[in-house]
């Protein structure tokens, strides 16, 4: 199956082309055939991915790299409205799509598997992409992490179906009209956008009331705010729940922990499945669970499915090991909610045996911060040692009295052992005064913390 392109977006110009969102749109319109530009803050691998698949991408944002000709302009909602690309559009009467519009109209034809929540979604999306891929179901995919390689977010395949990473960040996934819906769990979050878990809530129940009829939406037994939704939209859509509930569906008999690796087994359809998830940690075997959980829905088998999802080996930034330097490992972790923090440190502790955590954290927005910072600096406490960095804005300005300082003073009043450091150059020599061999660092958030792992792992060869 081959879907054309979606109408007027032949010649698409994209604002950002080098975000894990956009890249991936970018991507596959170009591997149906679009002629595809863009801009970008600055070059990237991801960049020169696109560039490779005839892609032009500006460096910087100007009026003049927008072709007069263009047929739509693609943005995001980072995207600010005094962009001179975006005015420039404006002037030339150029329509503006939102990112969720063109990933939407891509999905069209097809049968969607939507990814949701608020923690877990590159993850689990990658798994489906992966295992479908090695099934020979050749899926189209678009995930917000690159799985080995930079680009390798999104593929046009020739198969029926289309799994995507579904955000709610900015309710942009509202947009979709999946055959399966996959809803991991339901926290505040995005403070920016949602002022109250009431506001969570009907957007998710938005999302849910998207799928198609006959459709199937597979949600969590385990997480309370996911059950909370179950609950609220009370039958109105078909539901199948996975986890270690008594009640689950699809449930979750046990993980054991295998190094790196986890062997889970579940009942599904009353018969017992074992299979191995090549990642470590239980929140990743749950994860593993909602994308078999999901391909059942779609009706693959789950007997198929359940082997080939050993066959994801992680995707970038979620625990990705980044090398080993005298005897300490150094892995990244994209995680900076709490949840998705704790999550990570127990799976490392279980990984790590009888070598200590060193983290370093690097907060990643001022209204998360301003929320979660106490519960940030909480799961630093199950850390051995913590570096913390001062906040990566992204998006945000400053908030007057937000600063890294709430997260250090609620991790040193958890017990922690916690050390601010302001200039991350001087991270490297920081760590490597505290690792000994047998020692795990996580270099941990959402910013460009990412950067200090081969740092750190020079400076511990030397």
């Amino acid at each position: 199956m081959t879907p054309g392109l979606p109408t007027a977006m032949d010649r698409p110009h994209f604002i950002g082309i080098g975000g894990a969102g956009m890249s991936g749109i970018a991507k596959i319109l170009a591997q149906r055939g679009a002629a595809v530009a863009g801009s970008d803050a600055k070059d990237s691998d991801t960049a020169d991915a696109l560039r490779a698949l005839g892609v032009t991408v500006h460096l910087g944002h100007a009026a003049a790299h927008l072709a007069d000709d263009a047929s739509c302009v693609v943005v995001s909602s980072a995207i600010r409205a005094d962009n001179p690309e975006l005015a420039r559009a404006a002037e030339l009467g150029i329509p503006v799509v939102h990112r969720s519009d063109a990933l939407a109209a891509l999905m069209d034809g097809l049968r969607p598997i939507a990814v949701a929540g608020t923690h877990g979604k590159t993850t689990t999306t990658s798994m489906l992409a992966v295992s479908l891929a090695e099934l020979g179901r050749e899926p189209s995919y678009a995930i917000g992490g690159d799985l080995d390689a930079p680009g390798s977010n999104a593929e046009h395949g020739r198969g029926e179906i289309f799994v995507a990473e579904a955000d709610e960040s900015d309710r942009s996934f509202h947009k979709y009209t999946p055959e399966v819906a996959i809803v991991l769990n339901v926290e505040l979050d995005h403070h920016a956008n949602y002022a109250s878990m009431d506001e969570i809530y009907e957007s998710f129940e938005t999302f849910a009331g998207r799928i198609v009829p006959g459709g199937t939406l597979v949600v969590s037994a385990d997480h309370e705010g996911a059950r909370e939704l179950t609950r609220r939209l009370a039958g109105s859509v078909r539901t199948v729940t996975y986890g270690e509930a008594a009640d689950a569906d699809v449930r979750v008999l046990s993980v054991v922990p295998q190094g790196l690796k986890s062997e889970v087994t579940v009942v599904l359809d009353g018969a017992e499945l074992t299979f191995t998830v090549s990642v470590p940690g239980r929140h990743y075997a749950h994860n593993a669970v909602a994308a078999l959980a999901a391909g059942a829905a779609l009706g693959i088998p789950a007997a198929e499915l359940a082997p080939a999802l050993a066959a994801y080996t992680g995707v970038k930034r979620r625990l990705q090991l980044k090398g080993e330097a005298a005897g300490v490992q150094v892995v990244d972790s994209y995680a900076h909610h709490p949840t998705e923090m704790t999550a990570d440190l127990e799976a490392m502790r279980a990984a790590a045996g009888d070598g200590r955590i060193l983290v370093v954290f690097q907060p990643h927005l001022f209204s998360r911060t301003q929320e979660l910072g106490k519960e940030m600096g909480q799961s630093l406490a199950l850390a051995d040692a913590s570096v913390v960095l001062d906040i990566y804005p992204a998006r945000e300005d400053p908030i007057p009295g937000v600063t890294s300082e709430l997260i250090t003073d609620a991790a040193r009043a958890a017990g922690a052992d916690v050390t601010a450091v302001h200039d991350q150059a001087e991270v490297p020599d920081v760590v490597a005064g505290m690792a000994k061999a047998g020692d795990l660092v996580l270099t941990m958030g959402a910013g460009d913390v990412t950067d200090l792992g081969p740092r750190i792992l020079d400076r511990l060869t030397k």
